[in-house]
């Protein structure tokens, strides 16, 4: 069997320097993507366990899934938003945060509030340079209408998204700046901005510039966000598989279907029963350019496997199902456990375990 280990004390750790560097901001537990692979429910159960009560997601499902498992007090905001009327009125019976995006979006929700007797709640996007969604920073009088002509809906916060690429990124200031012109212009109309927050997890952990009244973590949760050196978080996420077989393979022979290799010497291989459609070997994006292609290629070069405390390395290209590894001057037989690191977000085929 196939499992996916999520390490709960490292999970704890990673909630540590979040709290840390959240320094008493409102923290949003990002729980988009499925809980970052991890799954929503359990993710979340976690999260509240350590004190967080809020949580942030992208799919009516996953706001479904987690009322239906007792989080009922929780505030769920929807990191989306939407006009399409069926999904306003399941956001609005969760009792989810709407986001406000636009006019569009703001009429939207209003008239289903309006049409059903009530007041729902909301937050207000803003574009600063992300494109995916938002109030243009070049069109603050579209943002106070929203504030001035949405009687049923209650705007309790206000968020960005920012491009967070690299280390003191001067984009990422410029971006702040332009948030800042738009909560200037919504406190100079005598308006109540409520929660304001642009950070998500590489921001937190490296422009405290950026803290405001809340931040949004999701990645850093699983140590999965752009990493540095002193970033102090844990990667979290491994998979376990038994060895599907072990034999020797002569000197000449090929291997892979994808460019195969070919084998200088005889070559003890180990089968190992996942390949990239259970997700091993992906990763998320990185920094692009020639330095950035080089480390992952170096990466995917050094990749291993360990087997009874032992590292295996993959030999050729990582296959569909099955890898290769080269157990040439390893003790290990058919069987026998072998444990590797696999992202969440990419793992298939396997059976969830907290531990």
């Amino acid at each position: 069997m196939r499992k996916l280990v999520i390490d709960k004390a490292g999970v704890k750790h990673n909630l540590t320097v979040i709290k840390e560097k959240a320094a008493g901001a409102v923290i949003y537990g990002v729980l988009t993507g499925d809980g970052g692979g991890a799954g929503v429910v359990p993710m979340a159960r976690l999260l509240r366990a350590e004190g967080i009560g809020r949580f942030a997601v992208y799919d009516v499902g996953e706001a479904k899934a987690l009322r239906e498992a007792g989080f009922v007090d929780e505030e769920i905001l929807m990191l989306r938003s939407t006009t399409d009327r069926e999904e306003l009125e399941q956001l609005v019976d969760l009792g989810v945060v709407c986001t406000i995006s636009s006019v569009d979006t703001g009429l939207a929700l209003n008239a289903l509030a309006e049409n059903r007797a009530t007041v729902a709640c909301a937050h207000i996007q803003v574009d600063t340079g992300m494109g995916f969604g938002g109030f243009l920073v070049s069109e603050p009088e579209k943002i106070l209408l929203a504030y001035r002509s949405l009687p049923n809906v209650a705007l309790e916060g206000i968020y960005t998204q920012l491009h967070s690429i690299k280390l003191n990124d001067p984009e990422t200031g410029h971006q702040l700046d332009q948030f800042h012109q738009v909560l200037d212009a919504i406190h100079d109309a005598g308006f109540e901005t409520g929660i304001v927050h642009a950070a998500g997890s590489f921001t937190l952990l490296h422009n405290s510039n950026a803290r405001l009244d809340g931040v949004r973590a999701g990645s850093a949760i699983l140590g999965r966000c752009r990493r540095t050196m002193d970033d102090r978080l844990k990667t979290i996420g491994a998979g376990e598989a038994p060895l599907a077989e072990v034999r020797w393979l002569p000197k000449g022979h090929t291997i892979g279907t994808d460019r195969p290799v070919v084998l200088k010497k005889p070559t003890r291989v180990a089968v190992l029963p996942v390949g990239y459609l259970n997700g091993f070997g992906l990763t998320r994006p990185r920094e692009s350019g020639f330095w950035a292609m080089l480390a992952q290629w170096r990466h995917a070069k050094r990749r291993t496997v360990r087997v009874g405390g032992q590292r295996l390395r993959v030999i050729g290209p990582i296959g569909a199902t099955e890898t290769l590894l080269n157990a040439t001057n390893v003790k290990c037989s058919a069987g026998d456990l072998a444990t590797f690191d696999i992202d969440p977000i990419f793992a298939r085929g396997f059976v969830r375990e907290f531990r």
